[in-house]
């Protein structure tokens, strides 16, 4: 049987405490948000703010976005076609990432989600190759030797970590380089972002990091992600400088970054920059966007669009004319088809091959593997076309 247990004897507290008063303070944090931008959507300039970039550096970045956005058209055509598979657009993004990669060097680290095509394809990436990686081909994201570019991060919010690893040790190493990183708001809801805030705090490693608000995660909008006001503010929590921009305004995110990049260069530790911007186009093109968001919040983000803004500008200081950027058009439009004919011939260069991909794993094959080898090598067939499938089935 359970017995009551016998009652504790507890002080009485008085029913008066006029004479006991512990007042709230503020706790000062020294930090705030700000929003920075420089160059709105109706061509409004604030010249105090302009940055300094070299006349011949800002016709390079439009003729830039020029051929992303033009690649972005092709490239989604020939997944219609079946020609690659699924990818992610850049469409509508381009000045967040090209502000912000334009603002580093050549020796600091460029740490991708999956989106960055256009900061990629600054940093020396070809077209053929994202298509053939588009194809399933892993030569796609074969990173040249020397090059201090890490290859696409599928899973959300695992890069940011990879980020703070280069820079740590690129700051043991004695280097003054940076490492960027590039999210979207979707992956400030993952935990391993939030670890790397924490330890790139705690170590003072030399990470920027760039997170891409185009407002949703797949088809969940930011406003069931997070209460916060601005994902900006978030940088607060761990002491680390923020800053929220607009995203679409190429002038506003070079400037954020630029100043980033020199305080992590003299020792000052990350900074969360978050680039309000929107994606035009799809998630990727397994996803249909009409089913959660509204044609009008679509048109209204269209007349923000960072191609004729920065057009605009450059208009505006006689750094570029009607028919120099028609003659552009037709350069990017022919670009675009040569590196689709190499992607062509290099996939059937690889298509004779296949077995290849037994090839990578080990240094020495075990025989289990080379027994699943043979297997597959008995089990298909190449097409005239390039494509594998079943041997004298239909298409794998």
């Amino acid at each position: 049987m359970w017995s009551r247990p016998s009652a504790v004897h507890r002080p009485r507290i008085p029913d008066h405490r006029e004479d006991i008063a512990i007042p709230r303070e503020v706790i000062d944090l020294e930090q705030e948000i700000a929003y920075l931008s420089i160059l709105d959507e109706e061509g409004g300039l604030d010249e105090e703010l302009e940055p300094e970039i070299p006349e011949e550096d800002l016709r390079k970045i439009y003729r830039m976005m020029l051929l992303v956005r033009r690649y972005d058209e092709t490239r989604l055509r020939m997944q219609r076609q079946g020609r690659i598979g699924t990818f992610a657009p850049v469409k509508g993004q381009e000045a967040a990432q090209l502000g912000s990669i334009y603002a580093l060097r050549e020796d600091d680290w460029f740490v991708p989600a999956f989106r960055e095509t256009a900061a990629a394809m600054w940093r020396g990436a070809s077209i053929e190759d994202d298509l053939l990686y588009a194809a399933g081909y892993e030569e796609g994201i074969d990173i040249p030797e020397g090059a201090r570019d890490l290859p696409i991060a599928i899973p959300v919010g695992s890069q940011p970590l990879h980020a703070v690893g280069v820079s740590w040790a690129s700051k043991l190493a004695g280097e003054d380089t940076v490492a960027i990183t590039y999210f979207g708001d979707g992956a400030t809801s993952e935990g391993d972002l939030h670890e790397a805030w924490n330890w790139s705090m705690v170590y003072g490693t030399p990470t920027i990091f760039l997170c891409q608000n185009n407002h949703f995660a797949i088809s969940v909008p930011r406003s069931l992600q997070t209460r916060s006001k601005t994902i900006a503010q978030k940088a607060v929590a761990y002491g680390m400088p923020g800053i929220q921009v607009d995203g679409n305004d190429l002038l506003a995110v070079y400037a954020a970054t630029r100043e980033a990049v020199e305080r992590a260069r003299e020792g000052g530790g990350p900074t969360l920059i978050e680039a309000v911007t929107y994606r035009l186009s799809v998630h990727t093109t397994a996803d249909d966007p009409k089913k959660y968001r509204k044609e009008d919040e679509v048109k209204e983000w269209e007349s923000r669009d960072p191609l004729p803004r920065l057009r605009g500008y450059l208009l505006s200081k006689d750094l570029l004319s009607e028919e120099e950027e028609e003659g552009w058009k037709e350069e990017v439009k022919q670009e675009v088809r040569d590196a689709v004919k190499r992607y062509e011939e290099k996939k059937e260069e690889l298509d004779a091959d296949r077995p290849d991909m037994f090839a990578h794993a080990m240094e020495e094959l075990p025989s289990y593997t080379a027994r699943q080898r043979q297997e597959f090598l008995e089990g298909i067939e190449v097409t005239g076309e390039g494509i594998v499938r079943p041997r004298g089935g239909s298409n794998a």
